[in-house]
């Protein structure tokens, strides 16, 4: 598979981090306790500034879990149809082009799913295969590449395309003052990307030489949702960091040994930036500076953790801004819930 073209979406609703923690703060009222947590927590993310998919003034008027799942369709269907049409100007390709469509996302629900809406938004061929991913959470941008990466071995000619939304805002829970909701708040942004790949070779283009999933057991409270009449209420373990410590590092080194590579031989780290205390883990995990994971880090300050799109970005990033030479090998990666990671092999 040849990755021709990745592109982003993100709502004009941006702000500093500052305005997102006072307006927090208001919302715990006169919990002095909490709004001091929430004021360390939003201060040691590293966050700067999210988009979020409503004005920050607009979400005390989202009456439960189906007005917030409407927002989400609603600004999730414009937003993937944003990333995938410019991520099919750039690979100067049309949308009747598409053969396969992987859409994914963890913080909305749509039936007819969002890869539907754009077939009908975009004008997609009627026969166009189509291939919505829910509950991979922050591990589905590489898992997703992944499995499109399956069907174009399969499908050498065709051309497919990953679309990947997330609004992490909409899954807030007024009611839920626990230290892992709190650090999801401090964390989490909106926005949608989209990669355009080919089963055929494209100039310049890097190419997935292959791809690996890990699923580690015993490990489902880490991270995920517990769904509730309110909606999306989040599980986020504190060992997480822990877990990607001690995992990756052995995972990766296997990976790329059985290509007969090793982390030295890597140009390029794409790593989804979970937050501060998972990228400083994956560092000690890779044995690698934070230099390394800079595109990360800085995605992390800029946007926040979009879940599945933050790889997505990371990778845009790495595209435009620092593509190795040819022949250069380079690894994207993310961690999800299960807990799992997944691993692409890229080669430029």
């Amino acid at each position: 598979m040849h990755l021709a073209a990745v592109a982003r979406a993100l709502p004009p609703h941006r702000y500093p981090q500052g305005e997102i923690t006072a307006a927090l703060a208001r919302v715990l009222g006169g919990d002095a306790a909490a709004r001091a947590l929430v004021a360390r927590l939003h201060r040691t993310s590293q966050v700067e500034a999210r988009h979020l998919a409503l004005p920050l003034d607009a979400y005390a008027d989202l009456a439960g879990f189906g007005a917030a799942n409407d927002a989400f369709i609603r600004v999730g269907t414009d937003l993937a149809a944003e990333a995938l049409t410019r991520a099919l100007d750039a690979a100067g390709l049309r949308p009747r082009d598409l053969d396969v469509i992987l859409t994914a996302t963890v913080t909305g629900v749509a039936t007819p799913s969002l890869d539907a809406r754009l077939v009908n938004r975009l004008g997609l061929r009627p026969d166009v295969r189509r291939v919505p991913l829910f509950g991979l959470g922050c591990v589905a941008g590489a898992a997703g590449l992944a499995r499109l990466h399956d069907h174009l071995r399969g499908w050498p000619d065709h051309v497919g395309a990953l679309v990947s939304v997330e609004l992490c805002s909409l899954t807030f829970q007024r009611g839920d003052a626990s230290g892992q909701h709190l650090v999801a708040t401090s964390l989490f942004g909106d926005g949608a990307a989209a990669v355009v790949a080919t089963g055929a070779p494209r100039p310049g283009a890097p190419r997935v030489v292959a791809t690996r999933s890990r699923f580690y057991p015993d490990t489902e409270r880490a991270m995920g949702w517990d769904v509730t009449s309110d909606g999306f209420r989040v599980v986020l373990a504190q060992d997480v960091p822990a877990l990607v410590r001690e995992r990756l590092g052995e995972d990766v080194r296997g990976f790329l040994g059985d290509h007969g590579l090793t982390p030295a031989d890597i140009s390029a780290w794409v790593c989804h930036p979970g937050g501060p205390k998972v990228l400083e883990a994956a560092q000690a995990a890779l044995g690698v500076g934070e230099d390394a994971l800079a595109l990360s880090w800085r995605s992390l300050r800029a946007l926040g953790n979009l879940s599945s799109a933050s790889v997505l970005l990371v990778l845009e990033d790495t595209l435009r801004e620092r593509p190795p030479p040819p022949g250069a090998r380079g690894l994207l990666l993310a961690m999800g819930p299960g807990f799992c990671a997944e691993l692409v092999l890229l080669a430029w």
